[in-house]
């Protein structure tokens, strides 16, 4: 139930002729949803010219059968800050949907407004109203559209106007006006009492009424009939709008036309929903179907029933569009005054908590950079559920403070996105315990601007009491050239705005840009302008690793060593325990003896060939090094860690310390590296023979023929033979060609 919201009330602030059928039924259906009567339906509808009388009680009894068309009472109050109702909730006002996050364009206050009289003219000239009005609007060659034919729409209840005129210029007008004795009807033919008429107020070209018809985007019609006439006066005439003639409707509300001097429809648009933006957030509810180039107003000099349609004032407000949008843009400043330091030297403010341990503060913005292949995206889905559950991340000492976080998904479709969150539980070790600290809004295929996203992510998340916000990836949501730093710094405004409003941290993800990365540093390896490097206050960067032999070799051996200390643990619990010591850990060699203890020959050769798996895993995993550039903590050592799917594990034994970074080497030089020197071949030969031999020796007392060392290298018997002689660390029995033991020399 939503009663605590009062519906009825709300209702109060809505204008039922200003919505469409279908959110007509939605109000319907949500004050049934949250327990109210047919009959408070039916009092609100009323006031609606378009309503029939007992109609709300005949749709009343099907709404609720389809379970899955649910509307509550947050539609109607969606529909009242739609309307500019604007409640006060805890110091400052909710939010709607698509609000701009500040205080910007509010030129009015509501507390201070003094209404402002509307007065008819002191003699009634109808022939100097409408010459004045075409006078005001057109050049004397242009065509202008008018209606003064009409029809009774009786299901309205009211008079409609017909296509109506727009063939003549406005020169012809207002000669033929000149010469009618007083008597309009003489040019524009006989006009209903009840009906009144309407004239467009841009320009047409004389083969129809539709927009592609329209001559010159001049003018646009603001009109708001849910406040009082005398209101609607002063806030048009407070907000200094461009308005080239102010005419009353003769009914309740006031047509101003406003200057909006457009180059073309798109600009049209934009600057009339930018018009409307600002009067709406000044407090006039604006009619939006008058948003049409095309669009008719009422024309003065006419009777509306007993009322007057009259030009109240013309050429007000500012004298162009480009001067009102730069004063309406410049009105509003909401920068603090600067303050001295003597004032708060001994009493400063508390720095904000610390999100991530020595990187990252609350409220503050962090940017995780890096090329394909680093698992960046599962680098922060860890960071979320570091976060939800209070762990570290990267590193033991990186600890996360615990709390809600939000992972806004822009790249991933729904399923693979639970399912890498689920995968990335299980690979960390981690119980599930906090997962309702975890949100995540997939939005693949729906990712928007981030100006236009901002304003929905704020409004989805002021109550929700998130500590993090997690936007992976932002080129899904760039505004602008990501290489213009002018575009890029607006860009990154709207993760301070973000920051600000929700009091969260805001934490991206962005790519390197392409091309040879040597000669930069970890800070400019981040695709387009430097802003995205320069903007956050913690930037974290991923280079890849070259592994080479040496620490491939280490890593491999630190493998098998898991491997048997593992299978020592789970099946030989008893011998592990009273006879491997700590040193015994560390090596292959160690652990394969005690290994020998335990099993079989025939057991050791299955181990064996499982072990062989170690080169597979090691080869599969990426190797990265974390660099970093914080505004808030000293800089710490680089990170070294490897991706090993489906999360990265942090380098505790050093292997990778000495590795040099992929970008950090000139094309040529990898070429370089890449071809063996002799040197090298023999090493690599040499090597291999000394591990074959050892092998052999380890797991058999019987002599160590030629044959048996060539099947173990899996080569000839003639290349062992020219292997050993290389070596001369062996020597062979019996003559070339012949079985020959092999022994090592004294």
């Amino acid at each position: 139930m939503m009663n605590e919201l009062k519906l009825d009330e709300l209702l109060n602030k809505i204008n039922p002729s200003l919505l469409t059928y279908q959110e007509w039924i939605n109000v319907g259906m949500a004050l049934k949803h949250e327990g109210y009567t047919a009959n408070i339906w039916e009092s609100w509808s009323a006031t609606d010219d378009r309503h029939k009388k007992g109609e709300c009680y005949q749709k009343w009894s099907g709404f609720g059968r389809d379970n899955g068309n649910i509307v509550t009472g947050g539609t109607v109050f969606q529909y009242a800050l739609d309307q500019g109702w604007q409640p006060e909730v805890h110091g400052g006002r909710e939010l709607a949907f698509d609000d701009t996050i500040s205080d910007e364009l509010i030129v009015v206050n509501p507390h201070w407004l003094e209404a402002q009289e509307v007065e008819e003219p002191d003699t009634w000239d109808p022939v100097k109203q409408i010459t004045t009005y075409l006078s005001l609007l057109f050049n004397s060659d242009e065509n202008v559209g008018y209606v003064t034919d009409t029809y009774l729409d009786k299901e309205k209840g009211r008079y409609l106007p017909k296509k109506g005129s727009y063939d003549r210029t406005a020169g012809e007008l207002i000669d033929l006006l000149g010469k009618c004795k007083g008597d309009i009807t003489n040019v524009f033919g006989s006009i209903k009492d009840e009906a009144g008429a309407w004239i467009r107020f841009n320009p047409l070209d004389g083969q129809g009424i539709k927009d592609s018809n329209v001559t010159d985007y001049r003018f646009a019609l603001v009109e708001s009939d849910s406040v009082e006439i005398e209101k609607q006066n002063a806030i048009l005439r407070e907000l200094e709008l461009p308005i080239a003639c102010l005419v009353h409707s003769g009914n309740k509300s006031l047509h101003a036309i406003v200057h909006i001097d457009a180059n073309n429809f798109d600009e049209y648009r934009k600057r009339v929903d930018y018009l409307y933006q600002v009067c709406e957030k000044n407090g006039l509810v604006i009619d939006k179907q008058n948003r049409n180039p095309s669009r008719l107003s009422r024309m003065p000099g006419v009777m509306r029933k007993e009322n007057k349609q009259y030009i109240i004032d013309s050429n007000i407000g500012k004298k162009s569009w480009t001067e009102w949008e730069d004063w309406i843009e410049g009105v509003n400043d909401d920068l603090p005054e600067p303050e001295g330091l003597v004032e708060v030297w001994d009493n400063l403010p508390e720095l904000a908590p610390e999100l991530i341990s020595g990187v990252l503060r609350q409220g503050h913005k962090l940017l995780l950079a890096g090329p394909s292949k680093a698992g960046k995206s599962f680098a922060l889905i860890e960071l979320c559920i570091a976060i939800a559950e209070g762990k570290n991340w990267f590193r033991n000492d990186w600890n996360c403070t615990k709390g809600k976080v939000l992972y806004v998904n822009l790249e991933l479709d729904r399923a693979s996105c639970l399912h890498r969150f689920k995968d990335v539980y299980k690979g960390l070790g981690l119980q599930p315990n906090n997962i309702k600290n975890i949100d995540i809004w997939n939005l693949r295929g729906k990712s928007m601007p981030m100006d236009k996203l901002a304003p929905k992510l704020i409004r989805r998340s002021l109550k929700k009491g998130y500590i993090a916000v997690v936007i992976d990836p932002i080129y899904k949501v760039i505004t602008g050239d990501e290489n213009s730093a002018s575009d890029m710094a607006i860009f990154t405004n709207q993760f301070d705005k973000v920051c600000n409003e929700l009091g969260t941290a805001v934490i991206i993800c962005h790519h390197h840009s392409k091309g040879y990365q040597g000669s930069k540093r970890s800070m400019d390896r981040a695709s387009g302008s430097g802003v995205f490097a320069r903007d956050p206050d913690a930037l974290l960067d991923l280079a890849e690793l070259e592994l080479t032999e040496t620490a491939r070799a280490k890593l491999i051996d630190d493998e098998r060593t898991k491997y048997a200390i593992e299978l020592l643990q789970r099946e030989k619990p008893d011998y592990f325990k009273s006879k491997v010591v700590a040193k015994d850990m560390d090596s292959w060699m160690s652990m394969e003896y005690h290994l020998k203890k335990n099993y079989g020959q025939y057991e050791m050769a299955d181990i064996r060939e499982r072990i062989k798996d170690m080169d597979y895993i090691v080869d599969g995993r990426s190797y990265w090094r974390v660099e970093g550039t914080l505004r808030e903590f000293k800089t710490f050592h680089p990170i070294n860690i490897c991706f090993d799917y489906p999360i990265h594990v942090e380098d505790e034994k050093g292997y990778l310390e000495d590795l040099m970074v992929e970008a950090d080497k000139q094309p040529w030089q990898k070429a370089m590296e890449t071809r063996k020197t002799p040197e090298k071949r023999k090493e690599e030969r040499v090597n291999e023979l000394e591990i074959a031999f050892t092998n052999l020796e380890m797991n058999s007392d019987d002599p160590i023929t030629k044959r048996d060392l060539a099947e173990e290298m899996g080569v000839t018997v003639r290349t062992v033979e020219r292997r050993i002689k290389e070596h001369e660390g062996f020597k062979i029995s019996g003559k070339p060609g012949e079985e020959g033991e092999i022994q090592r020399n004294d």
